[in-house]
């Protein structure tokens, strides 16, 4: 264990001497909310050393609303002694090693100052067959001074260039630059139409929109209104990314920027605008229903009203990276996935997780507010939880979570996808359908994914792949274009490998999508179309005598020999070479990556409830090492002859690890258990050893139960408690060998020592803790720091002091965006529940 321990100390010893050199993004970054942009060099520099020392990679500046009484300390966004701080900030990140990013902007979306009526959002209606043009008059949702302003048109032909201008001259003589510029989720709602569309519409669909216009409106399934819809999306799509996305990245790159794009949300396709980006960036907003015994879901937090993470989401992100070569795939991660002060490491690890299976390989967490040091508990908060920063209830073990997503991310981002199937997204039968989102346009949202793509085949076959253990990427109507075939009919796009194209069962179809399938198909790539064909060909312009020439070309298409109309669909792939992992079916979620030429990588995550220990075939053979992120290298046993080798793999729910073919050597035994475990009970000594308002009376305990139930303050309490107890072995301490010792349940976080020995912190489900050689057959003495969250307190502290709620805008809510208000909450529990045992 202590051989273990060091090696992982000298491992980030010398990361943090190469991070002083050059920034990290492997370690997590954050979200930086900077309110009302009221810093001081002094709190900056601060703030950045506790985000070093807590194992951060990077910030990202986002200036918002400001903070009631520091009227006078606001600066100005992109005025003289903004960019200062800014400079500082860069100054200081770089003798830190971290990275800087910020929003080209304040709030989201895009808008401000300079946006003028004419290059402001528009929202088009039709009345009488005509269309009524209007300013959807939305404005920047949640500015900073000197960011306020009308949200920008996102269709406009000269909108974003105007939007940059004042860009331009602020960093014209910057002598330091942030890494990245972001832009935020689309959010422009309303916004259907600007001033040329008429004419672009006329240019790309070769008629007349105004022609057609009332066939907008149409709800009867007329066949020629289906298709006129589809091009009025089709649109908006094309001068969504000519006019928005990829202005602003040309910018940002002239300017010596990189860019990170959450392109969700827009009605445009997703994976064109993320690939747009060099940093793809979706977002985990809400709690995941994983069924991990002992996972807390707020119970508050409103699915209807917000929805829940989805990795077929997150897909859209990490496959327009893998197509186009980008080695990083970014997150907004862990917003709203509890009330305020009520967010546990516990509850954030599966999220992250869910991502890294998800394809995604640099987290930024949802986020810390800038709060200067004098303002003390609870400082300056942003409106959405979660809080990293520095008065969360779980800053002293901060460093935990981003040891261990430093460790993962190290190894996602150097290694490369490796998915077999290539999956078509037919986002024209999604525009063929009604939308259910405002303006009457589709918004492909990360929150809703049922308004647009559960619902569809393509969602429905989506899950299919995902649940039945295939690896695979979207890939749209433009990115068909960047592929060729390879040897035996692979699919290549210069970046990424696949064995099969894959259409869902679709109705509508470009004819320019079938030429290339066409090309492709000519070249020997291998097309599965699942239960049918294409009826129906897409645009209303000469579509009779379009339709004729597209029906004869995929008859012909559907004759040859490597192109198959599939009626059983995991034959077929199987067919063409593709990997069916029985990971998924055991219960397990997963990525599957290569590192360098041949050496498969697995990451493993254990996210529901049916998995423990078993014995399972992975995909790509070979002897495997299994590699805890945590804990070391070890060798599983195998069984079953080449080829067809199976590993036992041991993985309790809310654990994960790394497989791979390749390891540098056993740095730790595989974990082995005869299912016995022996029971600690006895009597525990429960001492408060710091917290807030004051410590309550010491106790003794005949069972273990949340120390909320104890008189006196407790039920108020944040902080930290010990439990001890003394406890006799039955039987020789050599009997439990390489046992564990299992806490049961955790509220929140445990420093364990046995006999004074330290055995760790645990700190996500399972709470499980190897033992190692610190067992004695008599007298064994448990220590149990056990830190819980601060509910509690603030069930009190806004009794007493309810004017820490001080924040221009929307202030500060609940997590139903209610007026926040603690003093109706009932006690969390906390403390160690238990049962406490040895499993050997």
């Amino acid at each position: 264990m202590f051989r273990i321990l060091l090696a992982v100390l000298l491992i980030f010893a010398q990361f943090a001497h190469s991070n002083a050199q050059k920034l990290s993004t492997s370690k997590p970054w954050t979200y930086w909310w900077w309110m009302g942009s009221a810093v001081t060099k002094a709190d900056i520099t601060a703030q950045l050393e506790y985000f070093s020392k807590s194992g951060l990679g990077g910030v990202h500046i986002i200036p918002i609303y400001g903070v009631k009484g520091y009227e006078k300390a606001a600066i100005r966004f992109l005025g003289d002694q903004w960019l200062e701080v800014m400079q500082h900030t860069l100054r200081e990140g770089k003798r830190l090693g971290l990275g800087v990013d910020m929003t080209t902007g304040t709030g989201w979306p895009f808008g401000g100052p300079n946006v003028t009526v004419a290059t402001a959002a528009q929202s088009m209606t039709v009345v009488d067959g005509k269309p009524v043009v209007k300013p959807t008059g939305q404005k920047v949702k949640r500015a900073a001074p000197g960011g306020e302003g009308l949200v920008l048109d996102p269709f406009n032909a000269n909108g974003m260039s105007q939007y940059l201008s004042r860009f331009d001259s602020a960093f014209s003589k910057a002598s330091a630059k942030p890494r990245a510029m972001y832009n935020d989720s689309y959010e422009a709602y309303g916004a259907n139409w600007t001033e040329d569309f008429v004419q672009q519409f006329q240019s790309r669909r070769k008629y007349h929109l105004l022609d057609k216009l009332s066939l907008l409106n149409d709800s009867t399934g007329n066949a020629e209104a289906t298709l006129v819809k589809i091009d009025y999306h089709q649109t908006l799509a094309e001068l969504l990314l000519e006019r928005y996305a990829k202005p602003w990245t040309d910018w940002s790159r002239a300017h010596g920027f990189v860019t990170r794009y959450q392109a969700h949300g827009s009605p445009g396709n997703l994976l064109d605008l993320y690939e747009a980006a060099d940093i793809p960036e979706t977002e985990s907003f809400g709690t995941s229903r994983f069924n991990i015994s002992g996972l807390r879901v707020d119970p508050d937090y409103s699915i209807d009203q917000f929805g829940t993470p989805n990795p077929l989401a997150m897909k859209f992100a990490s496959s327009a990276a893998n197509l186009s070569g980008k080695k990083l795939v970014s997150s907004e991660t862990g917003t709203w996935l509890a009330n305020h002060f009520k967010v546990s490491l516990s509850q954030i690890k599966p999220q992250i997780d869910e991502l890294f299976t998800a394809g995604i390989n640099h987290v930024f967490y949802h986020g810390t507010t800038y709060s200067p040091d004098k303002e003390g508990f609870p400082g300056w908060l942003f409106y959405a939880s979660t809080n990293f920063g520095k008065t969360s209830h779980f800053s002293e073990h901060f460093p935990l979570l981003n040891r261990y997503v430093d460790l993962c991310q190290r190894q996602l981002q150097n290694s490369q996808p490796d998915n077999d199937v290539l999956v078509y997204f037919p986002i024209h039968d999604l525009w063929a359908t009604k939308a259910k989102s405002g303006g009457g346009v589709h918004l492909l949202e990360v929150h809703h994914v049922d308004r647009w793509l559960l619902d569809l085949p393509f969602g429905k076959l989506s899950e299919k792949l995902w649940k039945e253990g295939y690896a695979f990427d979207f890939v749209s109507d433009l990115q068909l274009k960047k592929f060729t075939v390879e040897v035996n009919g692979i699919l290549s796009s210069g970046n990424a490998n696949y064995k099969t194209l894959l259409i869902p069962s679709a109705t509508y179809l470009p004819e320019e999508t079938l030429k290339e399938l066409q090309r492709l198909a000519d070249a020997g790539a291998k097309i599965v179309f699942d239960q049918k064909l294409p009826a129906t060909v897409t645009g209303n312009a000469n579509h009779e005598q379009r339709q004729n020439a597209f029906s004869d070309a995929l008859t012909r298409l559907s004759k040859l020999k490597n192109v198959k109309v599939s009626t059983d669909l995991n034959a077929d792939l199987a067919a063409n070479g593709v990997v069916r992992e029985q990971l998924a079916e055991k219960g397990l979620t997963f990525i599957r990556k290569r590192l360098g030429e041949g050496v498969p990588l697995y990451f493993v995550a254990n996210l529901g409830n049916t998995f423990k220990g078993g014995w399972v075939k992975i995909g790509k053979g070979g002897v495997f090492f299994k590699s805890d992120p945590l804990s070391g290298v070890s060798t599983p046993r195998m069984r079953g002859t080449k080829g067809s080798e199976e590993i036992f793999l041991r993985l309790l729910p809310g654990e994960s690890c790394f497989l791979t073919t390749s390891a540098d050597g056993q740095d730790a035994p595989e974990v082995s258990s005869t299912g016995k475990h022996f029971d600690i009970k006895g009597k525990w000594e429960l001492t408060f050893l710091n917290g807030k308002p004051k410590l309550p009376a010491a106790a003794q305990l005949t069972g273990l139960t949340s120390w909320t139930s104890l008189p006196d303050s407790a039920g108020y309490f944040s902080g930290k408690a010990r439990y001890r107890i003394t406890f006799d072995l039955p039987g020789s301490a050599a009997s439990y060998a390489n046992a564990s010792l299992d806490l049961g349940d955790v509220r929140e976080v445990a420093n364990v020592k046995l006999n004074g020995k330290d055995l760790g912190v645990a700190w996500h489900i399972p709470f499980i803790l190897p033992v190692g050689n610190a067992l004695k057959t008599k007298g064994n003495v448990l220590e149990i720091e056990v830190t819980n969250l601060s509910a509690n307190y603030m069930r009190l502290l806004d009794q007493q002091q309810p004017n820490w709620k001080k924040f221009y805008d929307i202030n500060i809510v609940d997590i139903t965006y209610k007026k926040f208000d603690a003093t109706l909450w009932q006690p969390m529990p906390s403390g160690l529940l238990g049962p406490v045992k040895l499993v050997y």
